[in-house]
């Protein structure tokens, strides 16, 4: 009974809001940056629609680099811009923009490689009618690479929820926060138990949900 009974439950309430207002935000911003910065790539890429391959080059290396950077080095790094553009690089507000920064590059490249597993013979037929880029994108690609673009998604939202509790290390708030301050600061296991459970269940509900939206959108 003490394991329960001891919980700070209004603090784990709370830090479950923040978590899930973290998750959701930056999830939102992630997805507006991400699909048009995969696309960028993938008609930007050898022997696509639009190639240019010094501008690929330039963009591919810029990912790569925002992707390669650990994410607790990259809220740092990135607290002058946060404190620029938020005003505070604390709290929930402050965590957001390096959660999208770090998440949007990798999105994009997910993307990219769902646009490439479109069949090359649909994007021909496309073209062969005179359709411009744009539909091109919006009536071919982006149709026919959905179910990827969701599996893609639904493994960056549960990225940004391992994001989320790393910022609490940091003061972003959420659950990593309750974690460090509660069980590992005072030694309260259950803290850290029920921290734990909670975001297994959170990774365990945004899988089940991807994974019926990809089934949903496959082609039978």
């Amino acid at each position: 009974m003490d394991f329960f009974t001891t919980l700070p439950w209004p603090d784990i309430l709370e830090a479950t809001l923040d978590t899930l207002l973290m998750l959701g935000a930056s999830f939102i911003f992630t997805l507006i940056l991400g699909l048009p910065l995969g696309i960028l790539l993938f008609l930007t890429g050898k022997n696509q629609i639009i190639e240019r391959p010094r501008f690929y080059a330039a963009l591919s290396f810029i990912v790569n680099v925002l992707r390669s950077v650990p994410f607790i080095i990259l809220i740092i790094v990135l607290i002058p811009f946060t404190l620029l553009l938020i005003g505070t690089s604390l709290g929930v507000a402050g965590a957001i923009p390096p959660l999208v920064i770090g998440a949007a590059p990798f999105f994009a490249r997910l993307v990219e490689t769902a646009l490439r597993e479109v069949d090359h013979g649909i994007i021909e037929a496309v073209q062969s009618m005179g359709a411009s880029t744009r539909q091109l994108v919006l009536r071919a690609l982006l149709p026919e690479a959905l179910p990827g673009i969701i599996a893609g998604a639904t493994v960056t939202a549960i990225a940004l929820i391992g994001y989320t509790a790393m910022s609490g290390v940091l003061g972003g708030g959420g659950l990593g926060d309750l974690a460090v301050r509660y069980g590992y600061q005072r030694f309260q296991d259950n803290v850290m138990i029920v921290t734990v459970a909670l975001l297994i269940v959170m990774v365990q509900l945004l899988q089940m949900a991807g994974d019926r939206l990809v089934l949903h959108f496959s082609h039978k």
